[in-house]
């Protein structure tokens, strides 16, 4: 069974799957078996045929340079650019945990590591109606993985990721680091890294530069983010 790390981020479009395929890239290329799981994912393009293509892990796929058919690598998906539970509610098929949890386990059986991504932030309904209502965090828990944190490097940052471990904890997530993307030196940029440090107690494993192709960090930090 491979070791896993759940990737949520502060917010949408903060560039979790850009940090994501860039985080399985840096393992693959040290010669880690790394592969991609996504539970659900929401503002994928419709086919002429009418099948849902997975953008995501399309683009995880082509930075990473993983073979797999994307589609076999994320559990739900939705074509409207809405939340997966709003976006279940309009097009149907709904989140099950039991379906996530089959499908992340035959994953993990192929991998060595898996680096599972989240939906929007930490606080995203996955699915929300009369049947069961799910949060992000119930997937996580799902999954018993520790979560690693991607924010923006730049102005506001302090802010959205302290609320972001915190809340985290509150639900007994472990964070067990944070990558900052976007990340142009600067002195506002050093001192987001050390505040953003002081506050959580959380290390900033690696920085991701504008346009890079590969991760910042020490293999053995990114390495020890993983629990089996």
């Amino acid at each position: 069974m491979a070791k896993g790390i759940f990737i949520t981020g502060t917010g949408t479009d903060i560039g979790k799957t850009y940090a994501t395929g860039l985080l399985i890239k840096t393992l693959r290329r040290a010669g880690f078996n790394a592969g991609y799981y996504k539970a659900a994912a929401s503002g994928n393009e419709r086919r002429p045929d009418g099948s849902v293509a997975a953008g995501d892990a399309a683009a995880v796929c082509r930075l990473s340079g993983l073979n797999d058919a994307p589609e076999t690598l994320i559990s739900y998906l939705y074509e409207a650019a809405l939340s997966p539970h709003l976006a279940a509610r309009l097009e149907g098929n709904p989140v099950a945990i039991t379906q996530i949890m089959k499908d992340y386990a035959a994953l993990a059986n192929r991998f060595d590591y898996v680096a599972a991504e989240g939906s929007g932030g930490i606080v995203c309904p996955v699915r929300w109606d009369e049947d069961e209502r799910l949060l992000l965090e119930d997937v996580i828990h799902a999954l018993a993985l520790p979560a690693l944190v991607v924010s923006d490097a730049g102005l506001g940052t302090i802010n959205h990721t302290v609320l972001t471990v915190e809340y985290a904890r509150a639900r007994d997530i472990p964070i067990r680091g944070i990558l900052l993307n976007r990340y142009v030196d600067s002195e506002m940029t050093r001192d987001n890294r050390r505040m953003i440090e002081a506050l959580t107690g959380v290390k900033v494993v690696g920085i991701i530069r504008p346009g890079a192709d590969e991760i910042d960090a020490e293999i053995e930090d990114l390495l020890n983010l993983f629990e089996k």
